[in-house]
């Protein structure tokens, strides 16, 4: 893997981005933001869930206004983590108009192509610029394909038209964006923000461009990267997509902050852009945020469900154990667990992991071995509830046996 070196390390909110840092996950809200209850109610959800940072809406002088309360009853419930302010079309006016948001965010998030046009365009840009300046506030340029400067985008692609050799149209669409980036980053330092407050973006909702664009913008500047597929869409489509463009990048060393942008089921969870986000660093070994546990996929051996039933309440009672497990052990997080459905597979990758079960495909012996660091210290048999308790169990007692308590000051 090629590693991007050299890039200024950005504190938000006294969380390092870039400079050596690990790769950060950012998440943000789908509520009203000027519903403060919902907003503090979902931001906590999503900090519990692993969210490092989580970006909330300012679109209005009512949201402008909620935002130093959304930040008090999270600190006074113990959730100190930085809150960045998304701005579009308005965010000079409301950042100069409620100063008291513009001192409680950790970072603003601007967007070149949503500020305005021409003078007006560059009036505005510089007054968020400036109240980050003097704020001392880290700023994330975002440059979205879907709403890039239309004039200058048009003027390339005439350009391009007239040329001898003309490119593609998405070769000009992709240069756009990387010199409205580079230009804005340009003009943001000449106002007095300093480099290290600049973290950048450039996102497109093709895997394959985003990968060109990134590439692209790695080599001609210094500044972190927030990585992630926009508009990414919904369920497994907006995963695979996402972690398409992302692993290829991040494989490269590229990208600071991610955010898998899913579309949430109605009524969904919006934690699962957080797991997905977490499972994509932790597939790279990037980082480690949870146990890990491997299912068999099954096959004509293993009609029966019970192994798949059992994989589902292992990853269920995992993840409720998780928090009480890290106030107590070091590095659980590092466990690695298996759940296997029939003979082939199952005693191999269950001695493979720290421990394993298993279970008996069809015309199969009905006892389930479970191994523990390649040993069998176990065979399990009786109705589905009497395994999985006992097996449940029998990894509560591994992570207490073999990994060091915490030491309490």
């Amino acid at each position: 893997m090629t590693t991007r070196k050299h890039t200024f390390p950005v504190s938000v909110g006294g969380l390092q981005l870039g400079g050596g840092a690990p790769v950060r996950i950012q998440a943000m809200t789908n509520t009203d933001t000027c519903d403060i209850d919902a907003t503090v109610s979902q931001t906590k959800a999503l900090a519990d869930a692993g969210a490092e940072m989580v970006r909330i809406t300012v679109n209005t002088e009512e949201a402008a206004q909620a935002v130093p309360e959304i930040n008090r009853q999270l600190q006074d419930a113990g959730y100190d983590l930085p809150l960045i302010g998304d701005f579009h079309y308005n965010g000079h006016a409301l950042l100069r108009h409620h100063p008291q948001c513009a001192a409680t965010l950790a970072k603003y998030r601007i967007n070149p192509g949503n500020v305005g046009r021409g003078a007006t365009r560059d009036e505005r840009f510089a007054t968020i610029c400036a109240i980050a300046r003097d704020h001392d506030k880290a700023v994330r340029i975002g440059v979205n394909a879907g709403s890039l400067d239309q004039t200058r985008l048009q003027q390339a692609l005439a350009e391009n038209a007239a040329a001898a050799t003309p490119v593609s149209s998405d070769a000009v669409l992709n240069d756009c964006m990387i010199q409205s980036a580079l230009h804005a980053t340009e003009a943001a330092i000449a106002i007095g923000l300093s480099e290290n407050r600049i973290v950048l973006s450039c996102k497109s909702s093709r895997p394959k461009s985003l990968i060109t664009l990134y590439r692209t913008l790695a080599k001609h500047t210094r500044q972190p990267l927030h990585l992630g597929l926009t508009e990414a869409g919904m369920g497994m489509k907006g995963m695979i997509w996402s972690a398409a463009a992302m692993s290829v990048l991040l494989e490269e060393g590229i990208g600071d902050t991610i955010r898998v942008s899913l579309t949430p089921q109605p009524g969904g969870d919006r934690c699962e852009e957080v797991y997905a986000a977490q499972e994509l660093l932790q597939a790279l070994d990037l980082r480690q945020f949870a146990p890990v546990v491997t299912a068999c996929p099954g096959c004509g051996r293993t009609s029966s469900t019970t192994f798949q039933t059992l994989a589902a309440d292992t990853e269920a009672y995992i993840r409720r154990r998780l928090p009480a497990w890290r106030a107590q052990f070091d590095g659980v997080e590092q466990l690695h667990v298996a759940v296997m459905g029939c003979i082939v597979n199952g005693p191999g990758e269950s001695r493979a992991a720290n421990i394993g079960i298993s279970l008996p495909g069809n015309h199969e012996t009905p006892v389930c071995p479970v191994y523990a660091d390649g040993t069998k210290i176990a065979s399990l048999q009786g109705t589905e509830t009497a395994i999985s308790t006992a097996f449940f169990e029998l990894i509560d007692r591994y992570v207490a046996d073999h990994y060091p308590a915490i030491k309490r000051d």
